[in-house]
């Protein structure tokens, strides 16, 4: 399974993404995933050359940076969603085009100790809510433009996946830079 998911056919290829995502995380605990990510990313990422942070694993794909102003810029998302979700009886919940968003907000100039501070903060900031929520806030749901009803509960296990999914890509794109692969 790709686990691009183009804007375009976001639509078309949406239960099949959340199918990968799902079986990635498989029985893993999305909060303790998502506690883990910003430490496994500073130790991937510790004493590496920039030229190697900023090397795509190839044509077309991110780099390391990137894929941590990927992940930042998704938390700024997954919280907007809780929010929405939390406060809205079955809220509208948009997608976005992933790409578009690295064209225009420059993902390939970003310095990575800006991109760690921002994932820093907002992981930090949405897992003291995410770990509040009760059983019947969890239960909640919003109505995904590409995927229809999605409660709390899923949006969880689906970012602790694509927190996975992305360390195995940071580790591609490393590795293909000459650069530490997995530790």
């Amino acid at each position: 399974m790709t686990f691009a998911n183009p804007a375009g056919d976001a639509a078309a290829a949406a239960v099949a993404y959340v199918q990968a995502l799902l079986a990635v995380l498989g029985d893993r605990d999305p909060l303790e995933v998502m506690a883990e990510q910003v430490e496994w990313i500073a130790r991937r990422t510790a004493g590496l050359d920039e030229t190697v942070l900023r090397r795509p694993e190839a044509p077309g794909k991110w780099s390391a940076i990137e894929v941590v102003q990927h992940l930042a810029d998704s938390d700024v998302v997954a919280a907007w969603r809780t929010r929405q979700i939390l406060t809205v009886d079955r809220p509208a919940i948009q997608g976005y085009d992933q790409d578009a968003w690295a064209r225009a907000l420059d993902y390939v100039h970003v310095p990575l100790e800006v991109a760690m501070g921002q994932l820093r903060g907002m992981r930090t900031a949405n897992l003291r809510v995410w770990r509040s929520l009760t059983r019947d806030q969890r239960a909640r749901v919003g109505l995904h433009a590409e995927r229809g009803p999605e409660s709390l509960d899923l949006l969880l296990r689906l970012m602790g996946g694509h927190d996975l999914v992305h360390r195995r890509q940071i580790d591609r794109a490393l590795a293909a830079a000459g650069g530490a692969g997995a530790r």
